[in-house]
């Protein structure tokens, strides 16, 4: 009996030897996997009033997006703002789950709360995490049916190499993106919500007595640089999306996967130097929300869409260890000129099984999604698939036709409750003009709005982009 029991420690205690050395090795090669995404860096360079590629490297490998997740957060929000189901006054309320994010942080505590404009200002300046899934949970009710609106908006926008599963970009293996995505993404910022754009701007925002500064050092030191975003986690690399316009060109660039952050922002520089003079003067700068010759995301798809698809890592980036590396791996930003405005409080341990179960809840809406790529969120777009919009005017200038949209949604707020306002600009007799449009979901919408709007004396009429 004792030597039948010895023999089958023995072989459990081989087996176990065995299953630990196997696991050892999967997390080399996972290790390996992940170093090697980073360091196969992705950039593309596109001229925002053609479509045209000026440059392109890697531009469709599937890459971490680290905090570049945050335009997508920032999209939602401009739209939800623009629709008048937020307003910059509205309040966040920072849920346990949101005050327990690492930094880079606010550090608002569980039942905390900030306005929509400082969450916006936080996101796009300190990068913070807490308020990114805060602004996520209160437009999506929760984390993973925000992520699922997330990638459901990228889809109807054109971006099918992008996947996301958290509002702010910490490390997750299933979350992933392209350079061309994210320069479609950074185009649609500015063409879909001129009236926010700004915010991208900020070098720096007051919260409390404190001067809060950002991560974007190209802002006041490339002329033209007006935003967007950078990123960074350790399996990422160093990220930035840069919009760049001159009065007279205009260019979104994208690095993904730089080696340090100055080394990413010299290469963004160069850029821009060697490809802003060769960029169109011409063009209206509409390419998503385009007026004429047909559907709009069939046009933006022959300038943007990926080629081919990309392997990713199948495990979590090794972020573990409690060392300097492994912080800078959860981190979003380590870069310096970062000044703490608050105490961090200390961040809760967060239910395992619960997040296991958000995260098998958002694997299955991100395969249907897949499955039905149709956008399954409830606010429509001038990008949707349909392509039909209500113009209510035109004007010589484009802050005026932008005004024009403003007074519309005010005079007709419940009729104009899902349609988002955009301005596309054309020719005549060597002018350029600006129509003020509000896109629809179908011609039957659109149709049913502008003969709601009519009755109230509100000249409109419905034109199929």
């Amino acid at each position: 009996m004792r030597q039948a029991l010895s023999g089958i420690l023995s072989k459990s205690s081989s087996s176990l030897k065995t299953i630990m050395i196997l696991a050892l090795a999967m997390t080399f090669v996972v290790a390996d996997a992940a170093s090697s995404m980073a360091a196969r860096s992705a950039a593309i360079v596109i001229d925002a009033k053609t479509g045209k590629v000026l440059y392109s490297s890697n531009a469709d490998g599937r890459r971490y997006p680290a905090s570049l997740t945050k335009m997508m957060t920032l999209y939602l929000a401009f739209e939800a703002m623009a629709n008048g189901k937020i307003s910059k006054n509205s309040k966040v309320v920072f849920s346990a789950n949101a005050a327990a994010e690492p930094p880079t942080k606010l550090g608002v505590r569980r039942g905390g709360a900030i306005t929509v404009e400082t969450a916006i200002l936080s996101m796009v300046t300190k990068s913070a995490n807490d308020s990114a899934t805060a602004l996520g949970e209160l437009l999506g009710g929760n984390e993973a049916n925000f992520a699922h609106m997330m990638t459901a908006k990228a889809r109807a926008l054109g971006m099918k190499g992008t996947v996301f599963r958290n509002a702010h970009g910490l490390p997750n293996p299933g979350q992933f993106t392209t350079a061309r995505d994210m320069a479609v993404l950074g185009i649609a910022l500015r063409e879909h919500f001129p009236q926010y754009y700004g915010y991208f701007s900020q070098r720096s925002f007051l919260y409390g007595r404190k001067r809060i500064n950002g991560h974007n050092r190209l802002l006041g030191r490339i002329k033209g640089v007006d935003g967007i975003k950078t990123g960074y986690t350790r399996a990422s690399g160093y990220n930035l999306v840069s919009s760049v316009d001159d009065g007279d060109r205009r260019i979104v660039a994208v690095i993904i996967g730089g080696k340090s952050g100055g080394s990413r922002d010299n290469q963004m520089a160069a850029l821009i130097n060697t490809y802003m003079p060769k960029a169109s003067s011409r063009g209206s700068g509409m390419l998503i929300a385009k007026a004429g010759g047909g559907n709009p995301i069939t046009a933006l798809a022959k300038v943007f869409l990926p080629k081919r698809d990309a392997p990713t890592p199948d495990s979590r980036p090794d972020d573990d260890a409690p060392d300097d590396d492994a912080i800078a791996s959860l981190v979003e930003e380590t870069e310096p000129a970062v000044e703490e405005t608050t105490p961090v409080v200390q961040t809760e341990k967060v239910n395992t099984v619960a997040a296991a179960t958000a995260d098998d809840v958002a694997t299955a809406r991100v395969a249907a999604a897949y499955a039905e790529p149709a956008p399954v969120d409830p606010v429509n777009t001038a990008s949707v698939p349909s392509g039909w919009a209500v113009q209510v005017a035109s004007s010589p200038k484009q802050s005026e036709a932008q005004a024009l949209l403003d007074e519309t949604s005010k005079q007709a707020p419940s009729i104009l409750a899902d349609a988002t306002g955009f301005t596309v600009a054309f020719e005549k007799d060597g002018v350029t003009y600006y129509r003020a449009r509000f896109g629809f979901g179908s011609k039957t919408a659109a149709w049913k709005a502008c003969n709601a709007l009519k009755k109230k004396k509100i000249e409109c009429y419905a034109v199929q982009q």
